[in-house]
């Protein structure tokens, strides 16, 4: 493999994984500040709102799916400076994501006791959900729109946005939960319901910002009202091609995570509480590793606009040098910080030896997840193979992760923390397919007309 010299690229690099990091370490210290309120509150709330959290990363997956079909389609017209391309694109993309957003409200709102009761049979828990989940499903619309423009700005290296939502997001939700969820200062104690009524008003207010951001301060997208309206059949039949199969890979791994939290929601409420906790810790420590794999995207798209293939190969040989050292400071950092941050829980301590066992383990799977996951979803993807983590994610989890899980938690009746093991061994798994596929260089396709 022969790696880049050039200083620049590093630059490039680090400056867009950094600053996306950032926001989505933001992002993701909003679920955490939910996860210690509310596990502060009571067990059962944190339970409950944890089963809704799986809804909500289902309709985060499918409007992921459409933004990052956007971002795959649009960094390759921005290599060629085709800023007409790119607002067709959006624009297209954007009724894509309010349609499912809409199909998921629609869901939810009209039967929320029969898809919570799917995850857990535990009535208590259920009705918690409920609460949380009748209010939440409005911040549907507000997410699908917001998180889709963001997708369309970092298409063309715009990603300091992204910090201001996610900052206005924190602020908002940490202060409401604080009055809603415990009744501070005279305010309703609302618990689970007063934790979704935050969380609604930081959406709406973060799409007003975005809004704002795009109409009168961009100037590389000079998007007008009017392109709403405009249509292309021709880019809509390049972006169907190339994202549907991002959008149904992201559709069945939400899928995926829901059935997993379902697998160990039957295993008990603790075990639904310690999945909670483990999964947002490894979110917010794992932000470097998802950074990555979104700045890789972008600059695979671009170079590949530009025309420059073998820039193309030293590239990508350089990144995964780059993936597996996040990988290995990922995996360290989750290690050295479980028993610090789960000492500020107020959960049982049945629940926290739990949640400690299922960060040991993703302290050791994090450093494969570093270095597939951008590997597939950044450079391969990035570079117009779409389809193939479709079928790769397919093969894995519904092949082999999802039954070996379900044997070991029902027909075998094994602890939860070697089911947990089960439901994450293809972070490992999925490595020796990401060396062999990107190195062979077939996943580089020119996708711009």
């Amino acid at each position: 493999m022969k790696l880049t010299k050039d200083r620049s690229f590093y630059l490039w690099f680090f400056r867009l994984t950094l600053t996306i990091a950032l926001q989505n370490l933001v992002v993701f210290s909003v679920n955490l500040a939910d996860n210690i309120m509310l596990g502060a509150y009571q067990e059962t709330s944190l339970s409950g709102v944890a089963l809704v959290n799986q809804i909500q990363f289902l309709l985060q997956m499918l409007t992921m799916g459409v933004g990052e079909g956007i971002v795959v389609l649009s960094s390759q017209y921005w290599g060629k400076r085709d800023i007409t391309s790119i607002k067709r694109i959006l624009s297209g993309g954007l009724r894509v994501g309010l349609v499912i957003a809409a199909l998921l409200w629609a869901v939810v709102f009209f039967f929320p006791h029969e898809v919570l009761s799917l995850f857990t049979p535990d009535q208590a828990v259920v009705e918690e959900g409920v609460r949380y989940l009748r209010i939440i499903c409005f911040s549907y619309f507000f997410f699908s729109y917001t998180n889709i423009l963001l997708c369309a700005f970092r298409s063309v290296e715009i990603v300091r946005v992204g910090i201001v939502v996610s900052l206005s997001t924190l602020c908002i939700n940490v202060c409401l939960n604080s009055l809603l969820i415990f009744g501070n200062l005279g305010a309703p104690r609302l618990g689970a319901a007063g934790a979704a009524v935050a969380t609604l008003t930081a959406r709406i207010v973060e799409s007003v910002i975005v809004t704002v951001y795009l109409f009168r301060v961009d100037r590389k997208l000079q998007f007008h009202p009017t392109d709403f309206l405009k249509f292309d059949v021709l880019l809509f039949r390049d972006a169907v091609r190339t994202g549907a199969p991002v959008l149904a890979s992201n559709a069945i791994w939400g899928l995926a995570m829901g059935t997993q939290t379902a697998i160990l929601g039957h295993l008990g409420a603790q075990a639904i509480a310690a999945n909670s906790i483990a999964a947002t810790v490894f979110q917010i420590l794992s932000v470097a590793a998802y950074g990555s794999a979104s700045a890789s995207c972008v600059i695979i798209g671009k170079t590949i606009g530009e025309g420059r293939t073998e820039l193309v190969k030293q590239y990508a040989a350089t990144m995964q040098i780059l993936f597996l050292g996040i990988g290995l400071l990922t995996g360290l950092a989750l290690f050295s910080v479980k028993e610090a941050i789960l000492s500020v829980y107020a959960i049982s301590e049945d629940s926290k030896v739990l949640a400690e066992q299922f960060l040991t383990i993703l302290s050791v799977t994090s450093i494969g997840t570093a270095y597939q996951m951008p590997v597939l979803t950044g450079i391969v993807r990035g570079g117009g193979d779409t389809s193939f983590v479709f079928l790769n994610d397919t093969i894995f989890m519904w092949c082999i992760v999802l039954p070996a899980s379900t044997a070991a938690a029902f027909l075998f009746q094994l602890p939860p923390v070697i089911v947990f093991l089960c439901l994450k061994s293809d972070q490992i798994l999925k490595c020796f397919v990401a060396v062999v596929k990107v190195n062979r260089y077939r996943w580089i396709r020119s996708l711009a007309r």
